[in-house]
This record gives C-alpha cells, sequence and structure tokens, in this order.
C-alpha cells in the first residue's frame, strides 16, 4: 500500500482539518506523507528534508491532533535555532490551530520577555516554539514549565549543532519528562546529530527525502565567471535583463550586505538588508517587505536567512560563494519552492573554484555558464567591497588572490 496523498487520510479532528484548508493545503509533501502516520502513531522520528520541503506541517499537525486543550499546561516544545524561525513556525502552529481554541508561542532572543511571559501564562497556550538560550532564561526564571510536555520537536537540528545550541539543549530535554515523544529534523546528517538521536530518541523512524541527491530538480542553476570588483555592475545588469522579480542575494559578511544594499539603493534599486547586526524589528521589516512585494531584493547573510520560508522568490543570487559546498543547496533551495520553477545564479571568481568543484561534485544537476549581459546605456560604477573571510565561520584572514588554472575545465583567457 503506497503512501497517502492527502490530508483527509488521517484520521484528524474536523476543525485541525478545516484549518489545514484554510492555509490553501491539500496534496501531501513527501516528508508529510513519510512523517505524519509514525508521528500520530507515538513513533519518535528523524526526518532529512531540504527547505521548502514542508517539514513544519510534518510535526505541526500530529503534534496539534494529540494536544488536550483542557490540560492547562505546555505539551508541546519545538526548538529551533533562530528568531525568524520561531516566529514563522509558531505562526504556522497559530494559523494551523485557529478552530481548536489552542494557541502557540514564540519564545527568542531580542523581544521582550515579560511580552513572552504574558503570552505563556494565557491558558490557551499549548506550544512553545523556542530558540534554546531564551528558553533557558525562561526555564531559570521559573516562568516556563516543562514537566507536562509530551512532544518535543528539534527543528534544523544540524544548524543548532553549528550554533553551539548542543548544551541548552541538553539541559532543556533534562527537564522534559522521559516518557516524551521526539521527532528530529536535519537537512544534513552528520556524526553528531546521529549520536544526538542515538541518546534520546527510542527507535526512531526515519523518513528520508531527497537525501542521496543534493540538486534541487527545480532550479535553473547557472554561473558567471567575473573578477571581484566587476560582481556590483554585473548583478545590476542582471536585475535589468534578468527579470528578476523578487531576489534573495546571498553575500559573505554582514559589512558586505550593508554596503552592497547601500550601493544598490544609490543607483535606485529597492534593496533591503538582513543579517545578525540588526534589530529584530528591522529584520522583521525587511522580511515582511520583501514577502509583500515592497521591496524586490533583499540582500541576506547564511545566518540571517537560514530557515525563512519565503514565498515566491523568482532568483537566488550568490553575489559571493559559499565557503562550504553543501551550504549552495541551502541557499537554491529558497527558489522553486512548493514544485515552481526559479533560478540560481552563482557569480565564480578565481578563488571560488575550489568550492564550485566541490558542488559539482555533490550533484548531477547540469550548472551552465553564461557571459554577464550587456544593457546599452547602463552607466554603474566598480564597487569595491571589504575583502571576503576565508577559512569558514569566522575565519583568521582574508582571501588573496590564487592565480591558477581550474581543474577539469576549459579556461577562458578573456575571463581567467
Amino acid at each position: 500500500m503506497g503512501s497517502p496523498r492527502e490530508f483527509e487520510a488521517f484520521d484528524l479532528d474536523p476543525r485541525l482539518l478545516q484549518g489545514i484548508k484554510d492555509l490553501g493545503f491539500d496534496e501531501l509533501f513527501p516528508i508529510q506523507a513519510e512523517a505524519i502516520a509514525p508521528i500520530l502513531q507515538g513513533r519518535d522520528l528523524i526526518g532529512q528534508a531540504h527547505t521548502g520541503s514542508g517539514k513544519t506541517l510534518a510535526y505541526a499537525v500530529p503534534m496539534l491532533q494529540n494536544i488536550d486543550p483542557k490540560q492547562r499546561a505546555l505539551q508541546g516544545l519545538v526548538l529551533v535555532p533562530t528568531r525568524e524561525l520561531a516566529v514563522q513556525v509558531a505562526g504556522e502552529f497559530e494559523k494551523l490551530a485557529r478552530h481548536l481554541g489552542v494557541r502557540a508561542v514564540a519564545v527568542y532572543g531580542g523581544q521582550s520577555i515579560n511580552v513572552q511571559i504574558d503570552r505563556l501564562e494565557d491558558p490557551r497556550t499549548k506550544i512553545i516554539v523556542a530558540t534554546p538560550g531564551r528558553l533557558r532564561d525562561h526555564l531559570e526564571r521559573r516562568t516556563a514549565r516543562l514537566e507536562s510536555v509530551k512532544f518535543v520537536v528539534l527543528d534544523e537540528a544540524d544548524r543548532m549543532l553549528d550554533m553551539g545550541f548542543i548544551d541548552d539543549i541538553t539541559d532543556i530535554l533534562r527537564t522534559v519528562p522521559r516518557s516524551h515523544q521526539t521527532a528530529l529534523f536535519s537537512a544534513t546528517m552528520p556524526d553528531q546529530i546521529v549520536r544526538l538521536s542515538e541518546r534520546y530518541l527510542r527507535s526512531p523512524v526515519t523518513a528520508f527525502v531527497d537525501s542521496d541527491e543534493l540538486s534541487v530538480d527545480t532550479v535553473d542553476q547557472k554561473i558567471l565567471q567575473l573578477d571581484e570588483d566587476d560582481k556590483f555592475r554585473t548583478l545590476c545588469s542582471l536585475l535589468e535583463k534578468d527579470l528578476v522579480s523578487r531576489g534573495l542575494v546571498f553575500c559573505a559578511t554582514k559589512i558586505r550586505a550593508d554596503r552592497l544594499t547601500q550601493a544598490l539603493q544609490a543607483n535606485h534599486y529597492d534593496a533591503m538588508a538582513i543579517h545578525g547586526d540588526l534589530s529584530q524589528r528591522q529584520r522583521d521589516y525587511a522580511i515582511h517587505a520583501f514577502r509583500t512585494g515592497k521591496t524586490g531584493l533583499l540582500i541576506a547573510t547564511d545566518v540571517a536567512a537560514r530557515g525563512l520560508d519565503i514565498p515566491k522568490v523568482s532568483h537566488v543570487i550568490n553575489f559571493d560563494m559559499p565557503e562550504d559546498p553543501s551550504m549552495y543547496f541551502h541557499r537554491i533551495g529558497r527558489t522553486a519552492r512548493a514544485g515552481k520553477k526559479g533560478v540560481a545564479i552563482s557569480f565564480l571568481t578565481r578563488e571560488d573554484w575550489d568550492v564550485f568543484e566541490g558542488i559539482r561534485r555533490m550533484t548531477s544537476a547540469t550548472l551552465d555558464e553564461i557571459q554577464a549581459p550587456v544593457v546599452p546605456g547602463l552607466n554603474i560604477p566598480r564597487l569595491h567591497l571589504p575583502s571576503r573571510p576565508f577559512g569558514g565561520p569566522g575565519g583568521g584572514g582574508f582571501r588573496r588572490e590564487r592565480r591558477y588554472e581550474p581543474r577539469g575545465r576549459r579556461r577562458n583567457p578573456s575571463r581567467w
């Protein structure tokens, strides 16, 4: 018997089913088809799926199905790595539960803790969606109690480990009853995630979707070779010629994102930056402006953009290539959501070739080389940005020019 195709296949509360329909969902995404049934049955689960795969509903639907609205206590806990993801996931719960009389609260740093305390004291609040650091603050203040929690989700677990939250997660899980059910979702499965699952999950079911192939089939992937100082002019040419209706542009550092945003604005392009040095209000405003079409360009760093669910992104532009080849796939997964098509354009300078070779080894997709478009009358100066760091996150220096022949590829003398 095959996997279910529609939410009606599960014996769900009609009020919850109405909430799903209100959101416009009908057919199940693959991760939902694989994960919902075992979670409803009380099984622990490890889920692996890429960004935009619909994993929030994969755990939110069974969690809400099993919540007892008459019990005045927190019953569900979702741990996430970032403030933006906490707000996004809590919002999904609120929409799904609108007919159930159940509330979910986002708990994260950067917002008044007193506001969060008031929401936690609401008798309708049964689910908490939290970043680990702020949840520990609430536990120490005794303003959040987890002794009645029966369902725990670790969402974007690999990212939480990358950000150093493992000790916080361990301390939080010690306060939850041993009998709780756990679901762990991660885009990648490094050794640390495997060890975490072995420690906290009991005979888990696995739901791996697209885990063997990292390419995104519905993304038209292009590369463009150029010199560092030509990036800005090339980006502006693409904006003029490539019909970028809603573009997500990735930069290596916060200062490069700021400088690029300022240069775009000075040349009359609607652009906003999002990175970790902005206040929560500034970040929320930028995301809202992008989602609603008030701005057509969001200039982002990886940390700020990870986990954001932004619909209708027409283009992802890698202004700076990531240090880690796997991050490339997280980036381009921001477009081509829910089966729609999208475009990813990556700027390659000499020092990016090793990363690009790593990307090509990880996918069978075709990455077509294109040339910078020529736009008559477009007079854009070169933009000199601060150098990119190297050596991974928090790297210890700056890139130097490296002149060498790219391996396994015909050299284009006019560009290299």
